[in-house]
């Protein structure tokens, strides 16, 4: 017997739906938590009308996350995925927009890749500012029109992205390189 299938309900995927009708958006729920899923080139204008349209104002990011889904056990939409936690304190509410990334090359996170760019929202909410910096320093995905966008966790020459799935547990040499430091150094 086969369980029927659960339509999310949130108003925010109606709003959404109503003034992208033409945009691929794909809506899931999961324990009472909305996410909606957009296309990467989507997102700067869905994010933009989730903080303007009354409806909806989301007029707080929370955070900006990054997945990495490479050997993740079910198929997903990309092996990356960027996740705006989004607050509206008006309806005391919140909502997850996602979007999914695929590298178009084979670089172990060392070189850019031009598939992994984003635009970015701080001219939406000021304050996704650094946790963009920390997605880009971690997982290697870029946002353009960023105003400073820099490694805010390792330091600038760092050769690679860390958070990558496929980065080696113990680096790539960099705890060979350190010099120990004792006491009697200071």
């Amino acid at each position: 017997m086969s369980t029927p299938k659960h339509t999310p309900d949130h108003p925010t995927f109606a709003a959404v739906k109503q003034a992208f009708p033409n945009a691929k958006l794909r809506a899931t729920e999961y324990r009472g938590q909305s996410t909606l899923i957009v296309e990467p080139r989507d997102l700067h204008a869905v994010l933009t009308f989730l903080r303007n349209d009354p409806r909806c104002d989301y007029n707080f990011l929370s955070d900006v996350i990054g997945v990495d889904y490479l050997n993740y056990p079910v198929e997903t939409l990309g092996r990356f995925a960027v996740i705006y936690n989004l607050c509206s304190y008006a309806r005391d509410d919140r909502f997850f927009v996602k979007t999914f990334l695929d590298p178009s090359i084979s670089t172990n996170g060392i070189d850019e890749d031009p598939a992994l760019y984003l635009d970015s929202a701080c001219d939406i909410w000021p304050g996704a500012e650094w946790p963009e910096r920390e997605v880009f320093d971690m997982f290697g995905i870029r946002f353009r029109n960023h105003p400073d966008l820099r490694r805010i966790l390792t330091w600038e020459a760092y050769p690679a992205h860390p958070l990558r799935k496929d980065y080696p547990l113990r680096g790539r040499g960099e705890r060979e390189t350190y010099k120990v430091v004792d006491r009697t150094d200071a």
